[in-house]
């Protein structure tokens, strides 16, 4: 090593502006020692984040690094240490991106996975802890490193990753329209954008939207982009967890953080991965100021050994956690569904949600009319003489004084019933009446959320 001193070490850092505003960046150099990390790394890295922190601005972090640099021995492992150390610190203070452009193993996956965002390029980014070497002396697994770590397995499998772009130059593009939506700091409010689009926009299409039979699916991303200001929403980890939708666009010129449940996929029943990435999405958008709209169409919790095992009662927890702890304005819209425990956790008014609509296709209750008439009436129905035509009239009874938006609309617990092509109208009104809601928590060192 004492031949092959390289000025600058393994890594450029520095600032910069996007779109006219600072921000720090930092790039490991894979043509210094196969980009991989030493004291000094470590020290410029280190030194770029305490500056970024100090002063309040994003950091862009751009990895291609083979982990620890060996030769440095504890040195390197300390130089990680330093930096995770401040991606705790600045986490919610300032915007966190990782890009991965090549490489990423060991010690330089977990910087990444302190950040708010990653992005990994197909084809050309991979993460993993150790590589297919050692994985096949240790365990005899033969696998790639696509297999292993690759783009698809962090954005479709894992949740690793949120952004998958097709090559590094629509990479930056799309690390540059995702700051456009956030603020510099946990200070400031996201940037607000004038919009030719009319506040007062109604969109007929909404009113047939939902399908007659409640057991048919439809697209909830629809429903989404015809509300916010042109059409337009930057979906987050679109490829995992699909029965549930998360991104940022904006209302009347004002950037939100919008989460819904996709009828399309397992009928937009929460499972541990939907909670979990939406639970993340939701905690990210309350520590930067970011309002969220939230959209429910959801029968319920996924049932099964597998969810259960895998402990969705703790997973399913951290939904629940994060709407009530969230302090920015929140407004719901029930568009059909919305069932039992699910009904508690997508921010439902007794989680704090500022406004609560429903369209007349909204169904509130503890569950869905099948199953309670079968609980309620078993015994009524075993004696029936026509078992199924009597639950059919029962079904039918229940549907029309239950499983409706009225009752709920009644105590309070839905602000209004509203006709589809007028929910833009409303949610403008109410987040302009919202943008200076002020919540004071009680006093603590912090929560404790069921991890």
């Amino acid at each position: 090593m004492e031949d092959r001193r390289v000025p600058g070490d393994g890594v450029v850092a520095g600032f910069g502006t996007v779109d006219g505003r600072p921000v720090a960046v930092y790039a490991y150099d894979a043509t210094v020692l196969g980009g991989s990390l030493g004291e000094t790394t470590a020290a410029k890295i280190v030194k770029v984040q305490e500056l970024a922190l100090r002063d309040r601005v994003p950091i862009i972090g751009i990895n291609d690094s083979g982990g620890a640099r060996i030769q440095e021995g504890v040195a390197a492992l300390a130089g990680y240490s330093d930096i995770f150390f401040r991606n705790v610190r600045a986490s919610g203070v300032v915007p966190q991106i990782s890009v991965i452009a090549g490489p990423t193993t060991g010690g330089a996956v977990y910087s990444p996975a302190i950040t708010d965002f990653i992005f990994i390029v197909r084809g050309v980014g991979h993460m993993f802890i150790t590589g297919p070497e050692v994985v096949r002396v240790t365990t005899g697994e033969h696998v790639t490193f696509d297999q292993l770590g690759g783009a698809e397995v962090h954005g479709v499998r894992s949740g690793v990753a949120h952004f998958l772009p097709p090559n590094e130059r629509d990479c930056y593009r799309e690390v540059r329209r995702l700051l456009s939506y956030l603020p510099a700091n946990s200070g400031e409010k996201p940037p607000y954008r004038p919009t030719t689009d009319d506040p007062e926009r109604a969109d007929p299409e909404l009113q047939t939207i939902i399908p007659a039979s409640p057991n048919l699916p439809y697209d909830m991303r629809e429903v989404l982009i015809r509300i916010l200001d042109n059409r337009e929403l930057l979906e987050v980890q679109p490829f995992f967890a699909q029965n549930i939708v998360v991104g940022l666009g904006r209302l009347n010129g004002h950037v939100v953080g919008v989460v819904g449940n996709q009828p399309r996929v397992l009928a937009g029943a929460i499972d541990i991965d939907a909670s979990v990435k939406a639970a993340r999405f939701i905690r990210f958008c309350d520590a930067f100021n970011i309002p969220l709209l939230s959209f429910v169409d959801v029968p319920g919790y996924l049932p099964g050994t597998a969810q259960e095992y895998g402990g969705i009662i703790r997973h399913g927890a951290k939904l629940l956690y994060a709407y009530a702890e969230a302090t920015v304005p929140k407004l719901t819209v029930i568009t059909r569904k919305d069932y039992g425990g699910a009904y508690c956790v997508m921010a439902s008014k007794q989680l704090g949600a500022d406004l609560n609509l429903a369209w007349p296709t909204g169904e509130i209750a503890v569950m869905g009319p099948e199953a309670a008439v079968n609980i309620i009436y078993k015994r009524e129905l075993a004696a029936a003489k026509d078992p199924d035509q009597r639950r059919k009239e029962l079904v039918a009874d229940y549907l029309e004084r239950f499983a409706n938006p009225y009752v709920a609309a009644e105590r309070g617990y839905i602000d209004d019933v509203c006709e589809p092509r007028e929910t833009r109208r409303l949610l403008v009104r109410a987040l302009e009446l919202c943008l200076n809601k002020r919540v004071e928590p009680p006093p603590r060192k912090h929560g404790n959320i069921p991890l």
